[in-house]
C-alpha cells in the first residue's frame, strides 16, 4: 500500500520511521516533509492547506491511506474531504477535531458528561474578564480557545499578571482569532502525564504513558513551548491509574461525543493532571503528541500501519499493542530564542556521531542541503535514548546529545528529572 503522512515535525519524521518498517507500506510520501523525513520517504511539496492538491496527489500515486500528524489539517477538515473521494484517512473528523481546535467545545462537553476537569468560566469581554480574575485565587490559569500551537495557555501568579494575559488575548489579539474567546480557570496542582490512545469509535487501544515538559528552561521555568522534550513511559501512571482513566475519562469521552452523533477515530490525546483525587483532564489534542511520539513509538514493537489501518476501517478490536519494556527519553534541541524570534539556516553537525551512540534522531526544522543538515525552525531535532531503566536511558541520551551541534543550540538538561528522583527516592 501506499501512504502518504502529512507533516513536517519531528513527530512526522518517527511516524515515517515506525511505518517504513511495515511490510505493507510500498511507498511512503511525506508532505511536506524535513531533511529528516526524506531518509524515511519521499518528500512531496504540497500546500497542506490546499486538500485538492492532496486529494489530486492521493490519486495519481495511488495512495491508499493518509496518516495526519498535525491538528491544523484536522481541523480544517482534512479527513472529511480525502473520506468524500474515498480515500482511506487516520485521523478525526472536522466535527471530532473540535475537541482541540475548540478548548470551549471540549471544557463544556466534559461539563455536560462529568469528566473530571479543573472549574472554568469562559469570557469574549476583557472587562467581564477582569472583574473575574481580580476576585479569584491566584494561581490561575489563562487560555485562548482556538489554536496556538501550544503556547496559548499562561499560568499567572499573581492577578496582574492575569488580567494582562487576559488583555492580550482578548484586546490585543495576540493569538488573533483564536483568543477571541477565552477560558479562565482553576490551577491543578500535582504531576502531569499524557494518555494517547488509539480508537475506532467502539474499541480504544491505550498507547504508552508519557511525559511532556512544555516550558522552555530547566526546572519548568520560562515560557510555554510546544514541547522541549519527554519520556515514557510516566511512571506516575500504574496499571490501576490507566485503567480508571480509560473509564472516567477516556471511554465517557468518546460516548458522550457518540450521544452528540460523532464517531469518533484517530488518537485521542488527554493531557492531564494527576491530583490527590485522582486524574483531571488538562486539555485533549485530537493527534499524536511532539514529543511524546518520539519517545513512545520506539517502544511499539506491533506494527504501525496495521494499529492505523484498523483503526480506520473499525477493526481496532483485532489488534494488541506489545511494547519495549526498555524506557524512552526524548530530548529536543531548539533554536536559540525559541520560543519567539530565532535564525535558520545554521550548519548542523554530529548527527551521525548521535545515531552512532545508539540514539535515535528525529528531525523537525531542519533543512538537507546536499549531504549536509541546515535548521530551518525552532524546535529542530529531537534526540531519543532507549534503556533498561529511566537512569540508563537519561544517560544515553544525553550521551548523544553531546555529539551535536549547531549555533546557538539550546536545550533542557533536566528531562525525566521527576522520575529519576521517583526511582532514587524508591
Amino acid at each position: 500500500m501506499n501512504i502518504l503522512v502529512i507533516g513536517s515535525g519531528g513527530r512526522e519524521h518517527a511516524i515515517c520511521w515506525k511505518l517504513r518498517q511495515s511490510k505493507k507500506v510500498d511507498k511512503l510520501y511525506c508532505a511536506p516533509g524535513n531533511g529528516g523525513t526524506s531518509v524515511s520517504a519521499e518528500n512531496v511539496n504540497i500546500n497542506t492547506a490546499e486538500h485538492k492538491e492532496i486529494i489530486d496527489f492521493c490519486k495519481n500515486k495511488n495512495v491508499g491511506f493518509v496518516v495526519v500528524g498535525p491538528e491544523i489539517p484536522l481541523a480544517i477538515g482534512i479527513t472529511d474531504d480525502l473520506e468524500k473521494e474515498g480515500i482511506k484517512v487516520f485521523g478525526p473528523s472536522y466535527a471530532a477535531a473540535r475537541m482541540e481546535s475548540s478548548k470551549i467545545f471540549a471544557k463544556e462537553l466534559m461539563g455536560r458528561y462529568n469528566i473530571p476537569t479543573a472549574a472554568f468560566r469562559i469570557f469574549d469581554d476583557f472587562k467581564m474578564a477582569e472583574e473575574y480574575l481580580r476576585s479569584a485565587s491566584m494561581p490561575i490559569v489563562v487560555k485562548a480557545y482556538g489554536l496556538a500551537a501550544g503556547k496559548g495557555v499562561i499560568i499567572a501568579e499573581d492577578v496582574e499578571i492575569a488580567v494582562e494575559t487576559a488583555r492580550n488575548m482578548l484586546q490585543e489579539k495576540t493569538f488573533g482569532a483564536a483568543g477571541e474567546k477565552i477560558i479562565i480557570e482553576e490551577f491543578l496542582t500535582g504531576e502531569e502525564a499524557s494518555i494517547l490512545v488509539v480508537t475506532d469509535g467502539e474499541t480504544i487501544r491505550p498507547l504508552a504513558s508519557s511525559q511532556d515538559h512544555k516550558r522552555v528552561f530547566d526546572g519548568d521555568k520560562g515560557p510555554n513551548t510546544g514541547g522541549m522534550g519527554a519520556y515514557s513511559p510516566a511512571p506516575v501512571i500504574g496499571e490501576g491509574l490507566l485503567k480508571e482513566i480509560e473509564e472516567t475519562i477516556i471511554r465517557p469521552t468518546l460516548d458522550g461525543l457518540k450521544d452528540e452523533g460523532i464517531v469518533y477515530k484517530g488518537i485521542l490525546y488527554a493531557g492531564l493532571m494527576i491530583t490527590d483525587s485522582g486524574a483531571k483532564v488538562l486539555e485533549y489534542n485530537v493527534r499524536f503528541g511532539d514529543p511524546e511520539t518520539q519517545a513512545i513509538l520506539p517502544r511499539l514493537k506491533t506494527d504501525l500501519a496495521e494499529i492505523l489501518i484498523a483503526a480506520a476501517n473499525g477493526t481496532l478490536s483485532e489488534i494488541t499493542l506489545e511494547w519495549d519494556e526498555r524506557e524512552g527519553v526524548c530530548v529536543v534541541l531548539a533554536s536559540g530564542g525559541y520560543p519567539g524570534s530565532y535564525e535558520k539556516d545554521k550548519l548542523i553537525t554530529g548527527i551521525k556521531d548521535a545515531e552512532d551512540e545508539g540514539a535515535l534522531v528525529f528531525h523537525a526544522g531542519t533543512d538537507k542541503k546536499g549531504n549536509k543538515f541546515y535548521t530551518s525552525g525552532g524546535r529542530v531535532l529531537s534526540v531519543v535514548g532507549m534503556g533498561k531503566g529511566i537512569n540508563e536511558a537519561v544517560e544515553k541520551v544525553y550521551s548523544a546529545v553531546e555529539k551535536i551541534q549547531f549555533d546557538g543550540m539550546q536545550y533542557r538538561k533536566d528531562i525525566a528529572h521527576k522520575a529519576v528522583e521517583r526511582v532514587t527516592s524508591d
